[in-house]
């Protein structure tokens, strides 16, 4: 069976909680990632994903690069982190411009329809069960937030 590769960003703000987006028509949340185009740097599909599910731009050389992981059999995790204050980041202007067929109608609809910052108790309350897994077991939201510290950032 192929991997695939999907690059993310995780986005933490100063209290160490994770900016997660409802995937549109499902239950869980998400972070912001995504295949790479052909040719496409794995830190710019981050970005690119980043902005095309949360309309957030951002300077690529404020990324750490988190490295590799597995997330599901069929697919691995490149990921990378930066800080965001919670005071600029305003939810509700967030904007997904990612669009797909919804399930139900066949309309174009956006890949994510809201946002929310989650601690690391909360994700897996909202989640899907292999990113709430990755966070509790492989790559915390404490650690990453104190690669960010190490960082200045």
């Amino acid at each position: 069976m192929p991997i695939s590769l999907s690059c993310g960003l995780v986005l933490l703000n100063e209290d160490a909680e994770v900016l997660l987006a409802h995937a549109t028509e499902t239950r869980h949340w998400d972070i912001p990632k995504g295949a790479p185009d052909p040719g496409e740097a794995h830190r710019d599909t981050a970005l690119r994903e980043t902005r095309e599910e949360t309309g957030l731009v951002l300077d690529r050389h404020t990324l750490i690069e988190l490295g590799r992981f597995p997330y599901r059999r069929d697919k691995e995790l490149h990921l990378f982190a930066t800080r965001l204050r919670r005071a600029d980041v305003a939810l509700d202007s967030l904007t997904c411009t990612s669009m797909f067929n919804s399930y139900r109608t066949g309309k174009l609809i956006p890949e994510m329809d809201a946002y929310r910052w989650a601690s690391a108790d909360d994700v897996p309350q909202y989640a899907s069960q292999s990113l709430a897994k990755l966070f509790a077991q492989t790559l915390t939201l404490a650690s990453i937030d104190a690669r960010l510290r190490e960082a200045g950032l």
